[in-house]
């Protein structure tokens, strides 16, 4: 009898083990895969958001903006109408060699009962570059109100490149700006939260020879996390974008990667590197749903004759750190 309980005590101990270690393991995250998406999912630097309901939208780089829906959640995608059927008569003021009604690297957010989309015209190559603003009541119904120029740069007058604006609110429910691609790096400013432009000086948050762009950030749990792409975009196959990110308890840092090194001296953690299928993620916008985060970027498909292409995937968060 004492045998017989001395291994069921054994077994008992055993239960309870494994029962602790699969609790453990269901508590933490694991690695997800890429959303199984369809339909129109060729993109470049593409910005999400939920209107209401399943619908979901989607800007991206491209003729007057690109825009996107989804009705089942961000599974499905349908190619609708661009922002701008024309390009706005002030854009050449600032980008006079830009391409015809050709805009970049658009932001979508909701902020205080509107939705915001902010955007870039530039011409490639210089910094003779604006980032604009358009505002509507409700995507679906697309009554956009042309709300101007927001940041301005040019060439041999300015250090910075006024292109991929992000829209940022704090943890006090107040508006930011981070922008900037290559030049001197990546700045941050205060914006007026009536007419959502600049209301105070620009602080820079990131630079890195070879370049960085297409910032974005993002508040959780008491830390701002920057995310950014690096190397080569626009090179199909040959692309060497990357994501990198870092991390402060302030939105204008400074921020550190997860050895320690500050983004404005060439830090950055790796996020996404990219895979034997897709090269060279990059152009990365996260969105908060709920109490979920998603993060979009494009990436050139190996298996389709290197076509930018829109991935989606759920971040989460390790020990304070980003991972997917």
């Amino acid at each position: 009898m004492r045998k017989k309980f001395m291994c069921t005590k054994k077994i008992v101990r055993r239960v309870i083990a494994l029962s602790l270690a699969t609790a453990t393991l269901l508590m933490v995250p694991v690695q997800a895969a890429f959303w199984d998406l369809r339909g129109g999912v060729v993109t470049h630097d593409p910005t999400i958001i939920r209107e209401s309901g399943y619908t979901w939208w989607s800007a991206s780089t491209g003729q007057g903006i690109g825009m996107k829906f989804s009705t089942d959640n961000g599974r499905t995608w349908t190619d609708g109408l661009p922002i701008f059927a024309q390009p706005l008569s002030w854009w050449r003021n600032y980008a006079p060699n830009m391409g015809y009604n050709d805009v970049w690297a658009p932001d979508l957010e909701y902020y205080r009962g509107r939705y915001y989309c902010f955007y870039s015209v530039s011409e490639f190559g210089k910094n003779n570059s604006a980032i604009g603003l358009v505002s509507c009541s409700s995507i679906s119904r697309g009554d956009w109100r042309d709300d101007g120029v927001v940041i301005s740069s040019k060439r041999g007058r300015d250090a910075f490149n006024a292109i991929d604006p992000n829209l940022v609110v704090d943890s006090a429910g107040k508006p930011w700006l981070v922008y900037g691609s290559w030049y001197n790096g990546i700045h941050v400013v205060r914006l007026n939260q009536s007419t959502m432009k600049p209301a105070g000086a620009p602080t820079r948050i990131a630079a890195r020879s070879g370049g960085i762009e297409g910032p974005c950030i993002m508040y959780n749990n008491g830390y701002y996390y920057l995310f950014a792409s690096i190397g080569k975009c626009c090179a199909g196959t040959n692309s060497t974008y990357k994501i990198i990110y870092g991390r402060s308890r302030s939105i204008t840092g400074p921020y550190v990667d997860k050895s320690g090194r500050n983004l404005v001296n060439g830090g950055g953690t790796i996020l996404d590197g990219g895979n034997s299928r897709w090269i060279g993620p990059g152009g990365q916008d996260v969105y908060r749903n709920g109490n979920n985060y998603v993060m979009a970027r494009h990436a050139y498909d190996a298996w389709n004759n290197g076509t930018p292409t829109l991935l989606l995937s759920d971040l989460y968060f390790r020990n304070g750190w980003p991972t997917y």
